[in-house]
Order: structure tokens, then sequence, then C-alpha cells
């Protein structure tokens, strides 16, 4: 039986890879590889979270290759000349594996295939990441969609349509000659642990992903329209970091979702709960089509927009959450103690930073790419520029989020605030919403809180709309 490489990147699993399954299917015995060339996907290369997790994950992935008789190899470098190594050494005549959707990716992906096929060996690339290929779905006039609810209604029609593969029952040994480099030899891990909290709340790997996802099942799936909202408590799946790195695909989880026997009350909430998947599908439709808006915006009127040119020590306490705005500051440190921020907050601190600092989304976006554990270029992009308003899907308003207002309504007890900020934990609502406001009791009850916010919400937002006002008459 011949042998071919299957080419390991963000797909760290045996069950529905689809990748390995092609090759199983063809008749392949296959060799599993994971190749570390960070420098090839420049500028937006893998961040310091995400290489710490890409740690754990390939470590987990080692021990599920060897329970079933394999063996992981190792390397790094650049990936032709690895896989052209390996190739030799092996006596592969295939190379397969999933694909990736960011522009530096594909552009290296495509020279890959077409120089092994050139020489005469099969290379062939799969659909492991997504429900629908970008390319797939296109409006009436077949051009791609900007705006999600139409996207989304043409997609689901399709999303079914594959079903995920069980993980093979065994894998073939690879000889020993076949050299691999130790997963430590890859320094992913920081040399200062400041992401040694991180543990505490996460399990990379694959039995890791599918651990979530019977727990969000099991329990805040139904409620999860409304209840995702919330911060103070647990809402949503947490999948998204086991879904960047492929420890489960997005089929897995439809499937679980759609298979699993849901009272009559669930409805609304799965549908929600699919529909947010749909919005990953929707990030990287975009991020296809329109490559650019990983650094540009994708609305050009936005162009003319004047940002405010960052101050370094602002930018820094936003960053490390000392804004004197207690709901950023509670987001802010959340990301930085677990790699993750719920998604409400992301909205109010990403609001903040673009509206009322003005500083570019690109501040911001840069700041979760590198702190982030689920950091996905598809929808960190999406995310930022939906806030900024410059992007896909954007009201046709300005959207400028009150942080007092939003922490009034989804955290009304404080109880988020109060746990990642415990300067403000003797500070009762509703004087820990805006603390500036309340400034006796703050001095009493909060002395090592700052006294007021680092800008005026009121000032910043009028600020902000006469910018506005301003790119639309130049």
């Amino acid at each position: 039986m011949a042998n071919a490489l299957i080419w390991l990147r963000r797909d760290l699993r045996l069950t529905d890879n689809s990748a390995l399954q092609a090759a199983i299917d063809a008749g392949y015995s296959p060799v599993l590889v994971y190749i570390h060339a960070p420098d090839e996907e420049k500028p937006w290369h893998p961040g310091a979270a995400s290489l710490a997790w890409l740690h754990y994950s390939l470590q987990s992935l080692k021990k599920s290759i060897e329970a079933k008789g394999g063996r992981l190899i190792v390397r790094s470098g650049k990936s032709l000349v690895e896989i052209e190594k390996l190739i030799h050494e092996t006596e592969a005549e295939a190379v397969f594996w999933n694909r990736l959707y960011e522009p530096a990716c594909i552009a290296r992906d495509s020279r890959i295939k077409e120089t092994l096929k050139q020489r005469g060996i099969h290379a062939e690339s799969c659909n492991g990441a997504l429900l629908v290929e970008p390319w797939m779905i296109k409006t009436l006039s077949g051009d791609p969609y900007r705006v999600f609810t139409p996207f989304w209604k043409n997609a689901v029609q399709t999303i079914d349509r594959i079903q995920p593969t069980p993980p093979p029952a065994h894998l073939p040994a690879v000889p020993a000659k076949i050299k691999s480099n130790s997963i430590q030899s890859l320094k992913l891990l920081p040399k200062i642990k400041w992401d040694s909290s991180f543990w505490e709340f996460w399990r990379p790997g694959e039995a890791g992903a599918q651990e979530l996802l019977e727990a969000f099942i099991d329990g805040a799936a139904i409620g999860y329209k409304e209840q995702r909202n919330f911060p103070d408590r647990i809402g949503s799946s947490k999948l998204s970091p086991h879904l960047h790195f492929g420890e489960i695909s997005p089929r897995q989880i439809l499937k679980a979702i759609r298979n699993h026997h849901w009272p009559a009350k669930a409805e609304a909430d799965v549908t929600h709960f699919i529909s947010e998947l749909g919005w990953r599908e929707f990030s990287h439709h975009l991020l296809f089509h329109y490559p650019h808006t990983c650094n540009q915006n994708l609305v050009a009127k936005f162009d003319n927009f004047k940002w405010a040119k960052p101050d370094a020590k602002v930018l820094a306490a936003w960053q490390l959450g000392k804004t004197g705005v207690p709901i950023i500051d509670a987001g802010m440190r959340e990301l930085y103690a677990t790699g993750w921020m719920h998604n409400r907050v992301r909205m109010i601190v990403a609001s903040f930073l673009c509206k009322n600092l003005r500083y570019h989304w690109l501040e911001g976006a840069c700041w979760f790419w590198d702190t982030l554990l689920d950091a996905n270029l598809a929808n960190n992009t999406q995310g930022w520029q939906w806030t900024a308003g410059t992007g896909a899907d954007a009201a046709p308003y300005f959207r400028i989020f009150n942080p007092v207002t939003q922490s009034e309504k989804f955290d009304a007890q404080a109880k988020y605030i109060h746990h990642w900020v415990p300067e403000l934990a003797n500070l009762p609502a509703p004087a820990v919403f805006a603390p500036w406001e309340h400034a006796e009791l703050s001095k009493r009850l909060a002395p090592n809180y700052p006294s007021r916010p680092i800008v005026g919400l009121k000032e910043s937002r009028e600020a902000a709309l006469a910018a506005l006002t301003a790119s639309k008459n130049s």
C-alpha cells in the first residue's frame, strides 16, 4: 500500500478529518505530519496565546495518534521543503491537507499544490473547516454576499449534505527511521509563564472539545438565545478555541445538535446557536472574497474617517483593563487571565476603542490576535470591522455602545465586574457601573480604582459623531 502524507495544520483531530479520510478512502497508508512554519502566515502569523494552545493541542493529538498505532511526525521549516523531504523519506505518492482560508495560506498552499503536481505527486486539498465552501454561496447576480441574513438563508439549505466521519480504527506504524522533532523543540510556550492561568479554564485537544460540546448540550443550550448575552453566567458553548484549531469540526457540532432530542421550548435556542455557526461561515465567506479586509476597510467610504493618533499610555490602559470604566476593565482582564472574552463584552470593549478613543480598529484586532486563544483571522476581522462600522452587515447608523448602560442591562448584579475587577468588590450596583458618578462612595469603598475614566464617555461620543460627519463631508 502506497504512503500518503497528511499535512496537518489547524485540523488537529482524528474524527471527521476530511484529508485523512480522503487518503484512506483512496487506498493510501496515511503518515500524519505537522510542519511548524509560522512565518509563512505573515503578517497574521499566530499570536502568543495561539502558540501556547497549539503546544498542548499537538501533545493531545500525538497521544491520540499513538493510541491508534501511528506516530505524529513533527517538523519545522519551510513547508514545501519539509514536505519534499518527507516524500523522499517515506516514499509517499500523495499529499492530502485540509484547506485554510487566510490570504497568505491560500497563496502558499496553491504554490505547493502546483509544485507537487508538476513533480508527479498527487496533491489534494479538502474542506475540513467549514460547513460550506466560501465560493459555493452566491447572490442571484453571482456576487459574494455582504449581508448575513440572505447569505445564511441560502447557505443553510446545504449545510447538512456532508456528514462527519468517524476516526480511523487504527493507524499504520511509521518506521523509526522517519525522524520527528519534539513538540517542545518548537518553543511554543512563553518563556514567562503568563499563560499559566489559562489552563484552569481550558483543556486543549479533541477530547476537551467533545467534553465542552456535551456540557453545552446538557446545560447552556436551553436558554442560549437570551443567556448568551450575559457575561456573568455560562451562557455560551466556549467552543471557539477548539473550532479554531480544528479539534472539532462544525459538522460534528451540527450533527450533535441536530441529533439531540430537544424540548419544544428549545427550538429558538437551537436555531440561534446554529446561526452563530453561520456567522463563522459568513466571516470566512467575506475574508475569501475580500482578502484585503484583514488590513483595510471593507466599506471604502470610511477610508476618510479621521482616527485619533494612539497614545501609548492610553492604549496600554485599554489593553490591561485600567480604563476606569468597569465593564471595559472586566472584559480586558478576563481576556488577559483566560485567553477568552465573552462575546457581548467583546463588542463593548471594541466600541470603546474605536468610538470613544477613536483608535483604528486594527489596534484592537492586533491585540486580540495576540491574546485570544480563538484568534481566527476571519472572525477577528469581521468582528472588529462590524463594531467599527467599516465592514459588512454594519447597521446604517454609526453604532456606539454605551458601556454604562450595557453593563446595567447585561450585568445587572455586577457579578461579572466584581469578579474581574476586585478593587470594586465592595462597591454595589448601580454605583459600580459608573463609579465617577458616585465619587464619595467610590472613594470610600473603592479607593484603589481610578476616580475618572481615561476619556469622557459623552464627550468622546460627540467627537466620534463629529468625525463621522466630517468624513462624509469630505
